[in-house]
C-alpha cells in the first residue's frame, strides 16, 4: 500500500480542513453546482418559452464549485444559438435551419481547431458566392465563416476577451465571461481517440467517457493564435465534456485543483498575469489523475497530490507544451510562455515545490495561510459556508426575479399572450430533475405579472378586479416574503378595497423578519454590504425552498401594469427626459420605464396611504417613521432614490413642503439623472407658487 510521511500526512489533513473551512468540502460543491445548474434551468425555461432560439450553459469553477470567496472565479456562460447546427458529415445536414455550418478538420487547421463552410439551408450543398463581411472564399471556393461574426454578435460596448464577452460583476460578485458558441452534436474527430485510451488511474472510465461522447462539443470563435488561418478558424471546445469529468472527481482531487488556482492567484498572476491559466491547471490535474494510481488520491496525501500536479505543470512549462487532455494535439500552452518570463516562472514553481508545504503559509488568499498557522495549533478560523450560502441563494432570487424582461415594453395584450403562452408550456412540458424545480420557482412569478396585467385592464375598462386576475395572483403570492403580497395590496388600494388591502400589508409586515430577509434588486450596479447573519445561517441549513421565507424582491410593475400603481409611484415611469434617455445603458432600458421600487420601503408607504385614508393618525405616523428609518438604515437598497422620492410625496402629504423638497434633492443626489424627482421638484414648486399667488 502507498505509504506517506506522518509531516505529509499532518500537513495534508490540516490543509484539508483549512480548505473545509473556506468551502471546498463537498456539501458546499454540491450546493454551488446544484444552485448553478439550477440557474442554467431557469435561464433555459425563459429561452423556450420566449422562443428566443438560445441555450444558455454555465461553465468553469463556478458550476463546478471549485472556486472560493477569494479566488472569486468568473461566471463562464455558453450562448448557443439552436438553429446553427454544426456538423462534421453531409450525412448529418438538416433542414429548416437558418445555416448549416460543416466544420473542415485537415492538416491546414490548427489541433484543436476547425474551419466552417457555410451550407445552403433547403438542400446539403455549398453556398456559392463572394467574400462579404462575415463569408471568406476560400482558393477551392468554400465559403467559410469568419470567426470575426462574434463581434458582430455581441453587444455593443462590451469588453471582448477572445470569444467571450466580458461583463462587470455586479453587487459585488463576480464578473462574467458570455462566449458565443455553436453546438455539434457528434464527438469532435480529433477527440475520437481519447476515447479508446487508458492510463494507469483507469480514469475516466469507460462508462463515462462514452457519456462525455454523446455531449457533442461547441465551437467558439477565436483562431490558433499565429496560425495561418486565425481569423477563420473556430476553437472546439469539450466543456460539456469536461464537466462530466469534474462532476466525477472526489474532494481531494477538487482540492488538489483550487489550491492550485490559489498558487497562481498568490504567486505567479501578480508578476506574470494570463501566462498560465487555470484551464492549464485543469488539463494538468486531468493528466494527473488519469496517470496515477487512484489510491493516492486521499485527504491525508493532499500535499503530495498537489506537488505531483505541480511538477507535471512544472514539466509543462519546461517543454513549452501542456497538452488538452481530450484533444492531445492541441498545445494549451503554445506562444504563450515567453523566454523572459519562462525561467521567473519555473523558480517559483521550483520553490513551491521544494518547500514541504511551507509556502502555503505565505497565501493572503481566503487567508489560507494564517489559517493553516492556526490549524497546527489547534485554534479554528470561523467557516465560511454560511457566507458561500447566502451569495448562492441571492443570486438564485435574483435569476427568478429577472425572468419578465421579454415583457418589460409589451402592450397590454401581448404581455398577456406571452404569459398565457408560457403558462401553457408549464402545465404541459413534462420537465424532470432541476428543470422541474426551476419550473415550480418560475410559475408563480408569471402568475403573478400576468394576474397583474390582468387586473389593470379590469381597472382601466371596469374599475373591479376579476375572479381571474385574484385567482392568478394568489398562486404567485409565496415568490418571496413581500414583492407579490405587495402588487396584490397595491391593486386593492387602486380600486379602493382599503380594508383588504390593510390585512394583506399586515400580513407582510407579520412575515417580514428584519433580522434575516435580505432586499434582492439587480437592477443597477451597486456594492452590496455583506448579508445577515441570520439569512447566511439560513441559507447554509436549507436550499431553494426558504427563498419565500429570507428574500423581498424589488416590486416591479412593468408598463402594461400602470393602473395597478398609485398614482404617486407612476411618475416613477416617467423619469427620463429625452436629455436623460441618452444617459441610460441597456441594462437601464430593462428597468427604467418600469415601477421599480424595493419592497420594505413601499411596504410601509403603502400602509402610510392606507392609515390615512382610515384616519389611523397614529398607525400612520409610525409608518411614516419606518419609512424614515428603512432609508436611513436598510443597507442594500437597489432604489433608494424612489423610496426617498415616496417619502417626499408623504411629506408633501404632511403639509411639510420643504421637508419634502429636501427627500428629492436627496433622491436626485443619488440619482442625478432618470429620475422622478425632476417632475416632483417642478410640481411643487408650481403647488407652491400658485398657493401664494
Amino acid at each position: 500500500m502507498y505509504q506517506v510521511p506522518n509531516y505529509t500526512e499532518t500537513v495534508s489533513m490540516k490543509l484539508s480542513e483549512v480548505l473545509a473551512d473556506i468551502g471546498v468540502d463537498e456539501r458546499i460543491v454540491m450546493k454551488r453546482r446544484k444552485a448553478w445548474l439550477l440557474r442554467e434551468s431557469i435561464r433555459n425555461i425563459n429561452h423556450q418559452l420566449f422562443d428566443t432560439k438560445i441555450i444558455s450553459y454555465y461553465f468553469g469553477s463556478q458550476s463546478e464549485g471549485t472556486t472560493t470567496e477569494g479566488i472569486n472565479s468568473d461566471i463562464d456562460q455558453v450562448l448557443c444559438p439552436k438553429n446553427i447546427p454544426v456538423i462534421q458529415d453531409w450525412s448529418d445536414w438538416m433542414p429548416n435551419v437558418f445555416i448549416n455550418l460543416l466544420t473542415i478538420q485537415d492538416n491546414s487547421v490548427s489541433p484543436g481547431y476547425c474551419l466552417l463552410q457555410a451550407l445552403r439551408h433547403d438542400a446539403p450543398l455549398p453556398i456559392n458566392g463572394e467574400s462579404d463581411q462575415i463569408l471568406f472564399k476560400d482558393r477551392t471556393g468554400k465559403l467559410l465563416l469568419k470567426n470575426s461574426i462574434v463581434s458582430i454578435l455581441t453587444r455593443f460596448g462590451s469588453e471582448t476577451h477572445g470569444p467571450a464577452r466580458a461583463n462587470s460583476g455586479r453587487l459585488g460578485l463576480s464578473d462574467s465571461d458570455n462566449v458565443f458558441g455553436l453546438h455539434c452534436t457528434t464527438w469532435p474527430q480529433q477527440a475520437r481517440q481519447w476515447l479508446y485510451q487508458q492510463g494507469e488511474g483507469q480514469w475516466p472510465s469507460a462508462e463515462m467517457k462514452q457519456f462525455c461522447s454523446r455531449t457533442g462539443c461547441f465551437v467558439v470563435g477565436v483562431g490558433c493564435s499565429g496560425s495561418e488561418h486565425e481569423q477563420l478558424e473556430w476553437r472546439i471546445s469539450t466543456s460539456l465534456a469536461e464537466r462530466c469529468l469534474m462532476f466525477n472527481l472526489n474532494i481531494t482531487q477538487i482540492r488538489c485543483y483550487v489550491l492550485m488556482k490559489i498558487i497562481l492567484k498568490a504567486f505567479i498572476n501578480p508578476l506574470f498575469k494570463d501566462v498560465i491559466s487555470s484551464y492549464m491547471c485543469k488539463t494538468v490535474l486531468f493528466n494527473c489523475i488519469a496517470n496515477t494510481n487512484s489510491n493516492i488520491w486521499r485527504e491525508n496525501n493532499l500535499l503530495s497530490c498537489l506537488s505531483l500536479c505541480l511538477y507535471l505543470l512544472y514539466n509543462n512549462i519546461i517543454n513549452e507544451n501542456c497538452p488538452h487532455f481530450i484533444i492531445h494535439g492541441n498545445n494549451l500552452m503554445r506562444g504563450k510562455i515567453l523566454p523572459a518570463v519562462k525561467p521567473h516562472i519555473l523558480e517559483i514553481l521550483n520553490n513551491i515545490i521544494n518547500s514541504d508545504g511551507m509556502a502555503l503559509l505565505g497565501i493572503k488568499c481566503d487567508d489560507l495561510g494564517s489559517r493553516l498557522h492556526l490549524k497546527f495549533y489547534n485554534l479554528c478560523p470561523f467557516k465560511k459556508s454560511d457566507i458561500i450560502s447566502g451569495i448562492l441563494l441571492f443570486n438564485l432570487a435574483v435569476s427568478l426575479s429577472e425572468n419578465l424582461k421579454y415583457t418589460y415594453n409589451s402592450s397590454p395584450y401581448k404581455a398577456v399572450k406571452i404569459l398565457k403562452n408560457y403558462m401553457s408550456i408549464s402545465f404541459h412540458c413534462q420537465y424532470e430533475g432541476l428543470d422541474k424545480t426551476a419550473s415550480h420557482l418560475l410559475l408563480p412569478w408569471y402568475c403573478t405579472t400576468l394576474g397583474s396585467v390582468l387586473a389593470s385592464l379590469n381597472i382601466y375598462h371596469f374599475n373591479i378586479i376579476s375572479a381571474d386576475a385574484l385567482k392568478l395572483i394568489s398562486i404567485g403570492l409565496n415568490t418571496d416574503v413581500a414583492s407579490s403580497k405587495l402588487k396584490l395590496a397595491s391593486i386593492l388600494y387602486c380600486v379602493q378595497e382599503i380594508q383588504k388591502a390593510d390585512l394583506v400589508l399586515s400580513e407582510i409586515e407579520r412575515r417580514y423578519d428584519l433580522q434575516i430577509v435580505e432586499p434582492v434588486c439587480n437592477c443597477h450596479r451597486f456594492t452590496k454590504k455583506p448579508f445577515r447573519h441570520a439569512f447566511n445561517e439560513l441559507c447554509n441549513t436549507h436550499n431553494e425552498e426558504v427563498l419565500q421565507y429570507t428574500t423581498a424582491s424589488c416590486v416591479r410593475f412593468l408598463p402594461c401594469e400602470i393602473h395597478c400603481v398609485p398614482t404617486d409611484l407612476r411618475y416613477e415611469m416617467l423619469r427620463s427626459t429625452q436629455e436623460d434617455i441618452i444617459f441610460r445603458t441597456e441594462e437601464d432600458n430593462k428597468w427604467m420605464d418600469s415601477t421599480v421600487v424595493d419592497s420594505l420601503p413601499y411596504l410601509y408607504f403603502l400602509q402610510y396611504k392606507i392609515y390615512s385614508h382610515l384616519g389611523r393618525h397614529g398607525q400612520k405616523n409610525a409608518a411614516l417613521f419606518k419609512l424614515i428609518r428603512t432609508i436611513k438604515e436598510e443597507q442594500n437598497l437597489g432604489h433608494r432614490e424612489t423610496a426617498l422620492n415616496l417619502l417626499g410625496k408623504s411629506m408633501e402629504q404632511e403639509g411639510r413642503a420643504e421637508d419634502a423638497l429636501q427627500c428629492y434633492l436627496m433622491s436626485l443626489d443619488i440619482r442625478g439623472r432618470n429620475n422622478a424627482a425632476k417632475i416632483h421638484i417642478a410640481s411643487l414648486i408650481s403647488v407652491l407658487i400658485n398657493a401664494r399667488t
